[in-house]
């Protein structure tokens, strides 16, 4: 499989913010393989601006939105501001793509459905390597000006699309050089992932080997006799953890799906706060502190079994094993979004006992 750093990659994913490209130039010189700056416009800075200043300050990181969001960007807009970043970083630049949870529901607007979603990707795929795409209408578009220094599209921009489901996932074998994937619970459901994959290339087939696979979650290095509880991992962990829940919130709102399991010994309590707020303001609620802090009064959700059901912790060893056991599975990298106040011990701690042992 295309590995950047010759085992599996670790990469991080980063609340976008202009004011903390150290942060990204401290993950480049730790090795990490990929800085993908997360596009949500109504909680964090605009991820291109973030983006230009990284790539000013970085030389070997690969760069790229984690992920763009195609409801709130025409496809033409998408195109020129990644192709503006890869004139900035020529050849580390990539794009990443998805419909927009949690940027779309801030707003109390659906994500794109996927046919939508599927004209995008039509009309962005050529733009992004410099050739004419199509709007929905039939009207052909093209960057006039390619050659000028303006954008970079001859240097290759991978593509890689969110999927979630077995529709979005398909779509993402047909129109992807690779897909973004939410963390499986165990190495053998990425089966069952590759061939919602596959499906989407109608037969085509895919080369898996080519094909490049990155799951999202945050990862925790245990002291000897640390738990999942502890204080330190709720403070890495906790953030991440709670937006599982707002998830499971948002899916539960939106199309009336159960709660999994794992949440169920706080569902009704949760439900109970987050719906004292004045209902034309829910939509803000629900993401207030997204994967950066976890509200005071949601605090007693966070629970051992909601970190270890949405994040990777353990000891060295057992998150070594556990990663290899995904890699012969077929992912080529796991990226890391940990809480904003201890980002930097959790950059290091990752750096030091995981990620030069995954090389």
């Amino acid at each position: 499989m295309l590995h950047y750093s010759g085992g599996m990659d670790i990469g991080v994913c980063i609340a976008s913010h202009v004011g903390d490209i150290r942060y990204i130039e401290r993950a480049e010189q730790l090795g990490y393989s990929h800085a993908w700056l997360a596009d949500s416009q109504m909680i964090w800075s605009d991820c291109y601006a973030a983006l230009a200043l990284a790539a000013a300050a970085t030389s070997k990181i690969r760069i790229g939105t984690g992920v763009a969001v195609t409801g709130t960007r025409p496809a033409a807009v998408t195109a020129a501001s990644i192709g503006t970043i890869n004139a900035l970083a020529p050849g580390r630049t990539f794009l990443g793509v998805g419909t927009g949870n949690t940027a779309m529901r801030m707003m109390n607007r659906s994500p794109q459905r996927i046919a939508a979603f599927e004209q995008y990707l039509q009309t962005l795929r050529p733009l992004i390597r410099g050739e004419e795409g199509l709007l929905a209408d039939g009207t052909p578009i093209r960057h006039l000006m390619p050659d000028r220094g303006f954008v970079n599209f001859a240097d290759p921009i991978p593509l890689y699309v969110s999927g979630f489901g077995p529709r979005s996932l398909g779509l993402a074998g047909r129109y992807g050089d690779g897909a973004v994937l939410a963390m499986p619970p165990a190495p053998a459901v990425l089966d069952h992932l590759w061939r919602a994959i596959e499906a989407g290339t109608g037969g085509a087939g895919l080369d898996r080997d080519a094909y490049y696979t990155t799951a999202l979650t945050t990862i925790s290095v245990l002291d000897p006799g640390e738990t999942l509880d502890s204080p330190r991992i709720r403070a890495e962990c906790g953030a991440y953890a709670v937006a599982t829940l707002h998830y499971a919130y948002e899916q539960w709102r939106q199309f009336g799906k159960a709660p999994p399991r794992f949440v169920a010994d706080v569902w009704d309590d949760y439900c109970a706060v987050v719906e004292a707020t004045p209902q034309d303001r829910l939509h803000q609620r629900i993401h207030a502190g997204h994967n950066c802090w976890v509200l005071p009064e949601e605090e007693r959700f966070v629970t051992a079994e909601l970190i270890g059901t949405s994040c990777i912790v353990g000891t060295a060893d057992q998150i070594v094993e556990r990663l290899r056991g995904f890699e012969a599975a077929g992912l080529d990298q796991v990226m890391i979004l940990p809480a904003w106040e201890p980002r930097y011990e959790v950059l290091e701690r990752v750096g030091a006992d995981i990620l030069l042992r995954m090389q």
